[in-house]
């Protein structure tokens, strides 16, 4: 079987404490039933969540949703650590791609949405940042999507992202707000990847990521 692994990487520090961390549990439910119910985008994909703060924890390993009653919800705590972040990422996709592929499965690159309100308060998180995108390095080196709201760094965010990032647009619309349309644009990205796939089977497929996302400002890639 084909299976396109996607990971929600979440922060989880105290200043997401509130409406934001709120509105991520609410949307949580919402982008399980649509991707359980779907019985070609539950074949074609696995879904894990990743909560970060003063360390990340894996909150959901690496399953089929449709096989899920529930998600686990975040809670918001602590300090930012973008190295423990992206430390426990690598090993989770090393770990699951090996098993995925061990149970005869064709894998693709595994799909990374990161989502952050703030800045990293450790100082060596781009080592561990640098190896997780290094193909050279990391041969499951995954595409990542950056998300940043709030009082997030844009140039931080595009750092983060090797495939595309969006900054919210701040003057005009509320972090919850941005929230929602992050919610939804993650679902939708996963149901249309996953169609996608099943519409080209062995001759591949591209990754559907929108380009422009409502409430949120696309960031260049080439610019820090």
């Amino acid at each position: 079987m084909q299976i396109l692994p996607f990971y929600l990487v979440c922060d989880e520090s105290a200043s997401m404490s509130g409406e934001a961390v709120d509105t991520i549990n609410k949307a949580l439910p919402e982008l399980h039933q649509e991707i359980s119910e779907n019985p070609t985008v539950a074949d074609k994909t696995r879904f894990a969540l990743i909560g970060f703060s003063d360390k990340a924890a894996v909150l959901q390993p690496l399953a089929d949703l449709s096989e899920l009653t529930s998600l686990p919800s975040l809670s918001a705590g602590g300090m930012t650590s973008f190295d423990s972040a992206f430390r426990v990422l690598k090993d989770s996709i090393e770990k699951d791609v090996t098993a995925l592929k061990a149970e005869g499965h064709e894998v693709y690159r595994p799909v990374v949405f990161f989502l952050s309100d703030g800045l990293p308060t450790d100082s060596d998180w781009e080592c561990a940042l640098d190896t997780l995108k290094d193909q050279s390095k990391f041969r499951y080196a995954p595409k990542i999507i950056a998300f940043g709201i709030s009082d997030a760094d844009p140039a931080i965010i595009a750092r983060v992202a090797n495939f595309r990032a969006f900054m919210q647009n701040k003057d005009s619309v509320s972090p919850a707000s941005a929230l929602r349309e992050f919610a939804k644009s993650l679902t939708r990205s996963i149901v249309t990847s996953a169609t996608s796939m099943a519409a080209q089977g062995d001759s591949g497929f591209d990754l559907q990521v929108e380009e422009k996302i409502a409430d949120f400002t696309t960031l260049s890639l080439d610019k820090l």
